[in-house]
């Protein structure tokens, strides 16, 4: 038995790191593909971008691994059962569930290490993985000097050439604004050719210009200003060599304090504690805001002459006020003063609360997200098991092995299972549901499934046999259906 069972082991490790890191690709391609205007052209070391994609990569885990464990089941059992494998195993009196008992054990401990991942490392590499980005996005891109086009990378200089030469170096009919004196167009230089060096630190960029022009226009005292002549400076020269200070390629590294308190960058604990305090916050919001209510807009001329007493104030909101008498002892002018006046309070303390219902809103959505990472934690090891115990039976039902059919199965499986959860976690985070079915709905739809299929395997159930189905509905008479009954 323990041989058995060091066959179905490797039978299933292999497809599992291959698919792993196949999946893990494919979804680390799709992030550069969405990213790659952020990355091209930055002047990144190779260290830099490596350390980026591993960051990134650990991050994409939670959606590689229950599709690698799926597709790797399928494959194992089905080319077991392609093999008749599994056929001489049940022959030899071994049922699909001692078969699977092995590959069971490794796929909890796969969950439970799933679940450690997760709540430790997970936290860990996207707060690397958000601050990394931060960082890339607001680095200067390296320079480039395209034909005909001005180019602006370089602060306070705007430059265009008509022509490169990549052999020589060579880049020619130069136009160059400099408005590092911040006063606009006022110098200009204009060159036949020249020679661009940029120094081993990328900081400085050496310019050497031949037969050209630079034009200055001077500056004039304020009192000449309104006069309609402007005097200019003309620079000829066969060769010219300036410096211009780049702004330099090496990345600059945020604080990463700055992304901490992100609900993706929290484990457990840290998750619990976050919502409990966000939660006391928007109460004593919600309580300081209906004090506030009450105050201004129920007691206003009283509430400001007691309002540092307390016996006082007490005394005063347990008056009662006959209203109608009140308001029948007012002329007929202020009692039309007095009901304009009350619209318009009515109409502001409208206002005022539905804006402070979009922010407590909008406040408790936020607020959600903390809740839903924490139901994250949980619900990928949870899918791991699921995937398994529905591609297990499927590949011992279709019994097809190979990257052909069991692709096509999982890819169907996977992409079900992704909408619903992106759907229900959605629907959490708009209010619309809880944080716990918003998060787990997804894995209660599934896991009857992977009951069925197991159910079905177990007991060789054809479930995939078209003729049955054929037969099925040939049984089936519509003239049975539709007859009349007898009065």
């Amino acid at each position: 038995m323990k041989r058995l069972h060091s066959f179905i082991l490797k039978s299933f490790l292999g497809p599992l790191a291959f698919t792993f890191f196949i999946s893990m690709f494919v979804l680390l391609m799709q992030f550069l593909w969405r990213y790659i205007d952020e990355l091209v052209g930055k002047g990144l070391a190779w260290t830099v971008i490596a350390e980026f994609l591993f960051y990134v990569a650990a991050t994409l885990v939670p959606m590689a691994l229950p599709l690698s464990i799926l597709l790797a089941s399928i494959m194992t059992f089905g080319n077991m059962g392609e093999n008749y494998e599994l056929t001489a195993m049940k022959a030899a009196g071994i049922s699909l569930h001692k078969i699977m008992r092995p590959i069971t054990i490794l796929v909890i401990f796969i969950s439970i290490t799933a679940f450690l991942f997760s709540n430790y490392v997970m936290p860990v590499a996207s707060l690397k993985t958000s601050s990394m980005l931060y960082d890339i996005k607001r680095q200067n891109p390296e320079l480039i000097l395209k034909e005909g086009i001005f180019t602006t990378e370089i602060k306070d200089m705007s430059i265009r050439v008509s022509k490169t030469n990549k052999e020589t170096g060579m880049i020619y009919d130069l136009l160059i604004y400099d408005h590092r004196d911040w006063r606009g167009n006022v110098n200009v230089t204009v060159a036949d050719s020249g020679i661009m060096d940029i120094s081993s630190d990328k900081s400085k960029m050496e310019l050497t210009l031949y037969s050209g022009n630079r034009f200055e226009e001077v500056k004039q005292d304020y009192r000449e200003k309104r006069k309609e002549n402007h005097p200019t400076r003309k620079l000829s020269f066969k060769e010219y060599k300036t410096s211009i200070d780049l702004p330099g390629n090496k990345l600059k590294r945020t604080d990463e304090n700055r992304f901490r308190n992100g609900y993706r960058m929290l484990n457990l604990k840290q998750l619990e504690s976050r919502k409990d305090t966000l939660l006391v916050e928007l109460k004593e919001v919600k309580n300081d805001y209906a004090h506030m209510l009450t105050n201004r807009s129920f007691f206003k001329k009283e509430s400001k002459f007691y309002r540092n007493d307390s016996i006082k104030k007490k005394m005063l909101l347990a008056k009662t006020y006959n209203t109608d008498s009140l308001f029948n002892t007012l002329s007929t002018e202020d009692k039309l003063y007095s009901i304009e006046k009350s619209l318009l309070d009515a109409r502001k303390i409208k206002d005022s609360a539905r804006q402070k219902q979009g922010e407590f809103t909008s406040k408790m959505k936020w607020i959600r997200k903390f809740m839903n990472e924490w139901h994250r934690k949980f619900t990928l090891p949870f899918s791991c098991l699921i995937f398994f115990f529905i591609g297990a039976p499927l590949g011992a039902i279709i019994r097809k092995g190979g990257l052909g059919m069991p692709v096509v199965i999982s890819i169907v499986f996977f992409i079900i299972y992704y909408i619903i959860s992106m759907t229900t976690e959605r629907s959490s985070k708009e209010l619309i549901m809880t944080p716990f079915w918003g998060m787990w709905l997804s894995s209660v739809v599934i896991l009857p499934l992977g009951v069925i299929l197991t159910y079905k395997a177990a007991n060789d159930s054809p479930l995939f046999n078209i003729e049955n189905y054929i037969d099925f509905f040939k049984k089936i008479n519509p003239a049975k259906l539709f007859k009349k009954k007898d009065a």
